[in-house]
């Protein structure tokens, strides 16, 4: 009989409309209206990481990396439901939409005001 192990199966990839450097709002939860960029994208886990929210402290042993091992700061990922991009004219979370320029050329747009994001 063989044992499956479910993280080296294939895993679905979720779709996030938002991108590394964009500037989201978190919408829910501990850190309610906060802002920040996003450092990194999950797409398996369906997380982003934002800079300076969802920090923890963990103990760390020594090794080659940390010669004197101790308490360090890491930022944790955030579920991307949780967070809305940040619209700058608007100063409000909004959604992202997509529309198709003259070229043909997809491109993302504010959902509230339909602007282009940059």
């Amino acid at each position: 009989m063989k044992i499956r192990n479910p993280k080296s199966e294939n895993r679905k990839v979720y779709k996030i409309r938002l991108k590394k450097g964009d500037q989201v709002v978190v919408r829910s939860g501990k850190f309610k209206g906060q802002t920040g960029e996003i450092e990194t994208m999950h797409p398996q886990d369906n997380k982003v990481t934002v800079k300076g929210i969802n920090v923890v402290k963990k103990a760390v042993k020594q090794d080659k990396q940390n010669p004197r091992g101790g308490i360090i700061e890491i930022t944790k990922p955030l579920w991307a439901s949780k967070v809305a991009i940040f619209e700058p004219t608007r100063k409000k979370p909004s959604k992202i939409g997509y529309k198709f320029d003259k070229d043909g050329h997809k491109t993302r747009v504010y959902k509230l005001s339909g602007k282009e994001i940059k």
